[in-house]
This record gives structure tokens, C-alpha cells and sequence, in this order.
């Protein structure tokens, strides 16, 4: 028996224990399918660009690294979207529509990293960084920043254009409504993705936090584009009819709003051996996270002075950064923060339990969600 075939099948009889077996039977499956989509690309792609020149092979060679390292939360939601929507099989084209969001997703870590002068991601050198040293290491001429910089926003864009033409092939044999409708929800992600990462960009230049710009880069950058979109995607290749389109974008929000709200604790608190990223970076670049915003809220003259000296500086210092991690705990932002992730992710669930789609893909979004929020990289 095929996953596909054991996910269609109904599991009322099933303890939970069975459910999360054939749950993670079938995602090991889909996941790898994925991931053959992305290789072919990849390699189509690379085979393509060297044989223009030979000195293009290291460009592909580092998105390569780069996008086999990712975590697939996105491509997962899409899938497990898409099998809800259809009883519990796998439709033709989820695959690509799923690997086209990964393609996506690397384009803006891509781009994001140099944004915010991130050495480090997934525990590799980011692109940027990595040609910079590579130029370096060379003796070439010229800045090796802004080398490397510039091979990093042409390799972003690069992962941009690949993304377009992998969901072009996962749809192409669609009635033109369901093309249409998954056409919408993917440009929706494109542009409030880039609106978000605008207003983070934007809100650092500000003296002070705002909760409420806080809330809109929470909503835009991340929270729709982790869970929200990828889950309709996928209904929406599946055919899904509107009302489960309307509960895939409630669960969306809720656990992707959680999702960020983890990322940016994490950010600051996290483990770098674990999360593979500097926890300095968020607060060199002053990331004015709603964790940021509540400490401000609620911190002595003091404490706000420390908060002032070091978020966004360019040259903080270890002790610097400790210092800002003690306010956030001291203020009670990280608690509130908490408290908000176990609001949020009960609320995901409960929308999640009475979701009308097959007992594995529920237990499978159930698991997703929980991986979302309670996570420690």
C-alpha cells in the first residue's frame, strides 16, 4: 500500500499513535518528492549557466548547499493543504507548487541576509558572505563587501525567477479557474512578503518601537507567508472549496503569527549551535520585534536607556547584547511573548481539530504546528 493510498483510507479506529506513523510515512514521501524538484531544477539550471561560462558553476554550487539545508515547513503545510483539500491523496503538481515556495522562501533569505549583514545562516556562511571571502581569498580586485553583496541579490533573484517557472510547471495542467485561483494567492504572498520585509526595514529606522508596526511585519513578513499561503496553495491546487480556504488562512495566521513571534525570541535568546545564526545580529540591526516593542512599553528610565545604547548599533558588544536580553526578561516582554505563542498555538489547534479533512492530515498539521511553535532553532 502507497502513502498516498494509506492517507485516503479513513483512521477513525486509529489511535494517535498510528496517526503520527503514517503521518510521518507520508510526509517522508512527499518531502523527497519535493526535493527531486528542487535537484532537477538546481542541476537543469547549473547545467545551463556553466555552459555559458565555467566561473557560474560556483553560484549554483553555494544555492545548492543552501537550499538543501532548509526545514520545509512551508513546502510541508502546502502539501499537507493540498491533501486535505482532496481527501487525503497527494494531487499531480503539489510537489512543484511546494518546491516553488522553497525556491521563494531561499530568495528571501537570500536577500534578507544581506539586508541585515548576517554572516551566518543554517549554520553555513550566508551567500554574501561567503563570496566576500571568496573574493578575499583570491586577492581580487575591488571591495569584497560589496562583491559579495551584489553575487548575493543576483543569486536571490535567480531563486525568484526559478520559483516562477517551477509553479508554471506544477499548474500547468489546470483548468484556467484553479490556475487562476492559485496565481492570486501566490502573488499575494510575493507582495506582502516584500510589503513586511519593507515595514521591518522601515521600523528600524525609527527611534522608538511601535506594537502595531510590530504586529503588521509579524502578519506580512512571516506568520501569512510560513503558513497561511502555503496551506491555501496547496487547497487551492486541490480545488478546495472556499470554506476550507477560509480555515487553512485562520490556522495560517494564528500559527504563523506564533511561528515569528518563536523566531524572534529566538533571535535574541536562542542557541546559536541550534538556531545556526548569531543571536547579536537581531539586535545590531535594531529588529523592532513586538518582544522589543512590549520591553519598551514596560521598562524604567533606565532600562530604555540600555535599549537606546545598543539596539541597533553597529558595533554592540556581547556584554551589549546581554544587557538587552536582561531587560526583555526583567520587563516581562519575553513572558508576554510566551504567553501570546500559547494563545496563538492553542487557538491553531483547536481550528486544526475541527478542520473537515482526514484524521492523518489533521494529526500531520497538529505536528506542524507544535514544530512551528515549541521549537528550539
Amino acid at each position: 500500500m502507497t502513502p498516498t493510498e494509506s492517507a485516503a483510507m479513513p483512521h477513525t479506529a486509529l489511535s494517535t499513535v498510528d496517526l503520527d506513523r503514517r503521518a510521518r510515512a507520508v510526509a517522508d514521501s512527499d518531502i523527497s518528492l519535493v526535493s527531486a524538484v528542487l535537484r532537477e531544477n538546481l542541476a537543469t539550471h547549473a547545467a545551463i549557466l556553466t555552459g555559458v561560462h565555467h566561473d557560474l558553476g560556483p553560484l549554483t554550487a553555494v544555492l545548492d548547499r543552501a537550499g538543501a539545508r532548509g526545514k520545509r515547513l512551508r513546502a510541508s503545510f502546502c502539501l499537507w493543504g493540498a491533501r486535505g483539500a482532496s481527501g487525503g491523496d497527494l494531487p499531480a503538481g503539489a510537489p512543484e507548487v511546494a518546491a516553488a515556495i522553497e525556491l521563494f522562501h531561499l530568495a528571501a533569505l537570500v536577500h534578507d541576509d544581506v539586508m541585515d549583514h548576517s554572516d551566518h545562516r543554517r549554520g553555513l556562511p550566508t551567500v554574501h558572505r561567503h563570496f566576500a571571502d571568496e573574493h578575499r581569498h583570491n586577492r581580487r580586485a575591488g571591495d569584497a563587501d560589496a562583491y559579495g553583496e551584489a553575487v548575493a541579490i543576483l543569486a536571490g533573484d535567480l531563486c525568484l525567477t526559478w520559483s516562477d517557472d517551477v509553479l508554471a510547471d506544477g499548474t500547468a495542467d489546470l483548468d484556467r479557474p484553479t490556475r487562476r485561483r492559485v496565481r492570486q494567492i501566490w502573488s499575494a504572498m510575493r507582495d506582502e512578503t516584500i510589503a513586511g520585509q519593507f515595514l521591518d526595514i522601515d521600523g528600524q529606522t525609527h527611534p522608538a518601537s511601535s506594537a502595531a508596526q510590530a504586529e503588521l511585519v509579524l502578519r506580512f513578513k512571516s506568520a501569512k507567508y510560513t503558513v497561511s499561503h502555503p496551506l491555501r496553495l496547496g487547497g487551492a491546487l486541490a480545488g478546495a472549496p472556499a470554506e476550507l480556504l477560509s480555515a487553512y488562512d485562520q490556522i495560517g495566521i494564528a500559527a504563523g503569527e506564533a511561528f515569528q513571534l518563536r523566531d524572534d525570541l529566538l533571535g535574541v535568546l536562542g542557541d546559536p549551535a541550534l538556531t545556526g545564526k548569531p543571536t547579536i545580529d537581531d539586535i545590531r540591526e535594531g529588529k523592532r520585534t513586538l518582544a522589543i516593542a512590549w520591553a519598551e512599553e514596560n521598562s524604567s528610565r533606565v532600562q530604555r536607556r540600555v535599549l537606546a545604547e545598543h539596539l541597533g548599533n553597529p558595533e554592540v558588544t556581547e556584554d551589549g547584547a546581554r544587557a538587552v536580553c536582561d531587560v526583555l526578561h526583567d520587563s516581562g516582554a519575553v513572558q508576554r511573548v510566551e504567553d501570546r505563542i500559547a494563545v496563538l498555538a492553542a487557538d491553531a489547534t483547536a481550528r486544526i481539530a475541527a478542520l473537515a479533512v482526514d484524521d492523518v492530515t489533521r494529526r500531520a498539521l497538529a505536528g506542524l504546528v507544535a514544530r512551528c511553535v515549541w521549537r528550539a532553532s
